[in-house]
């Protein structure tokens, strides 16, 4: 993705050409620190907004917590505000806030930017998505019994999810969905599983899992149920999915893209409720 903005916390914009990191910062060596990616809008008055950015700030501030790592939402609405005033060509962008440990001896680094969409995205919401299953390795609880893993934390460190892309790729799909070792759906890379059955939605349940709480997939449950869906938390396993109605991959910036393969298996595709899903979720009907 190319960069177009690069902001500094405590500073403003910068040059995107700038250097901002140090060589021997955690952050960049070790992966330690977290993230949010945003999805922004902007108008054709060149008006830009952050979608759910008190969502993403509440979400990053419970990752900041769990690394013990500083964090001040109001600094951080300060620099959104001056990217989203510098951000005036219509569109859809990708906006991301990085938190780094900092240098050795230093201050934690905040850093914003702003890209365009992966080419991808739009043929994804379009045409659909195929995926396939990969076993994570761990139970379905593992996570209640090892709370120093950081389950639910939007850390740096997302080379296993990178490399699980990778492998889908070498699989002829797109995407991945996590399955624990006992059998149990978990969550994408960079997206929540969310299936529906009639009018009901479903999601892996956050206890014990170690999956993160989708801003996306809460902001479609809470606006799914007020239209009457059913929605519920539960757990499922891969067969559930073959037998769901229909079954998606929500992300806050990509939003909701529909299954229409899973390990080779050809999905029939509900376009019309893929709109409405989408319509809740704030991305209008693609």
């Amino acid at each position: 993705m190319t960069l177009t903005l690069l902001g500094l916390l405590g500073t403003g914009l910068v040059d995107p050409r700038s250097a901002v990191v140090h060589a021997d910062d955690p952050g960049l060596t070790r992966g330690d620190g977290c993230f949010e990616g945003c999805r922004v809008r902007t108008d054709g008055s060149g008006r830009s907004q952050v979608d759910k950015l008190d969502a993403h700030l509440a979400r990053m501030r419970r990752s900041a917590s769990a690394l013990q790592l500083p964090f001040d939402a109001d600094e951080w609405r300060v620099l959104v505000d001056k990217a989203l005033a510098a951000c005036v060509t219509p569109g859809e962008w990708a906006m991301k806030l990085l938190l780094t440990r900092g240098p050795a001896g230093g201050t934690p680094v905040g850093l914003l930017t702003v890209s365009a969409l992966p080419a991808e995205y739009p043929r994804q919401r379009r045409d659909g998505i195929a995926v396939a299953t990969l076993d994570r390795g761990t139970a379905a609880d593992a996570f209640a019994r090892a709370p120093w893993l950081l389950g639910g934390v939007k850390a740096l460190s997302y080379a296993v999810n990178m490399a699980a892309q990778r492998e889908a790729v070498r699989r002829g799909a797109e995407d991945v969905i996590f399955v624990s070792a006992d059998g149990f759906v978990l969550e994408a890379p960079t997206s929540s599983v969310v299936w529906a059955v009639g009018r009901a939605l479903f999601t892996t349940p956050l206890d014990g899992t170690g999956i993160l709480g989708g801003t996306t997939q809460q902001l479609l449950f809470e606006r799914a149920a007020a239209a009457g869906w059913r929605t519920e938390a539960a757990r499922a396993r891969v067969a559930d999915l073959f037998a769901a109605d229909s079954l998606w991959l929500v992300g806050s910036v990509r939003g909701p893209v529909d299954v229409v393969r899973i390990d080779g298996v050809v999905r029939a595709r509900d376009t019309a409720r893929t709109a409405e899903v989408r319509t809740l979720c704030g991305f209008g009907r693609q």
